[in-house]
């Protein structure tokens, strides 16, 4: 049966704006940050680990690379803090989970990563001090705060949180290791740590949990509230 001329004309358009409507949602989907993302089947939705009871990072007063002084719990503004504790002779590991962190930042939202601090706490503060550690941060983003300190006030800083920390053997050069943790931490503005992520999680697993957090707050503690 042939369909009036108008009648026909009003579908062609329905279908027009159905296809351009679909066109749309799938084109936002992709450009998201995180879409390239496979959300693991752990039921909180998340790639890091959502710690039952929460750490809580300790407070201290901690030198900046500007040589001022940070008192840590006055310097947790930001909705989200990653916290992250290595050295800047780290031959690896460190510059990874930096370069990650760094990736993960630029797949979010200007927004997003405006609410998102970034501290680096030197393991190494004989050899890293904050011009050290200023330098080595530009490397990865200026806007990282790098912090360095009294070696038994780091030490119990990175124990507070459940970050190993200590000197290791003395090497051929006259230098020595340093033997840490590397969990990248996220501190709320209260000092708890409700979330830690491996330093093997990639830059867009990283970036789609902090969406999540960011968005939805974190799920377990969301759950309990």
């Amino acid at each position: 049966m042939r369909l009036p001329t108008g009648r026909l004309w009003l579908l062609r358009l329905l279908l027009v704006v159905v296809t351009a409507a679909v066109t749309l949602t799938v084109m936002q989907l992709l450009d998201s940050p995180v879409a390239d993302v496979q959300r693991p089947a752990d039921p909180d939705g998340l790639t890091g680990t959502v710690l039952p009871a929460p750490y809580t990072l300790r407070d201290a007063t901690l030198t900046t690379t500007s040589g001022a002084s940070l008192d840590l719990h006055d310097g947790l503004e930001a909705p989200v803090t990653l916290l992250f504790f290595g050295y800047t002779n780290c031959d690896d590991v460190c510059s990874t989970v930096l370069s990650n962190i760094t990736s993960a930042k630029a797949r979010l939202t200007d927004e997003q990563a405006a609410a998102v601090d970034t501290w680096f706490v030197t393991t190494d503060p004989v050899r890293d001090d904050p011009a050290t550690v200023g330098a080595y941060l530009e490397r990865f983003d200026p806007e990282f705060t790098g912090l360095t300190g009294p070696l038994d006030a780091l030490m119990a800083t990175a124990s507070s949180v459940h970050v190993a920390m200590q000197a290791g053997r003395k090497l051929p050069s006259g230098g020595y290791e340093v033997v840490h943790g590397t969990p990248v931490l996220a501190v709320l503005p209260d000092g708890s740590v409700p979330v830690v992520w491996t330093e093997d999680t990639s830059a867009a697993e990283l970036a789609a949990d902090l969406d999540e957090v960011l968005t939805d707050g974190v799920p377990q503690l969301e759950a309990a509230s």
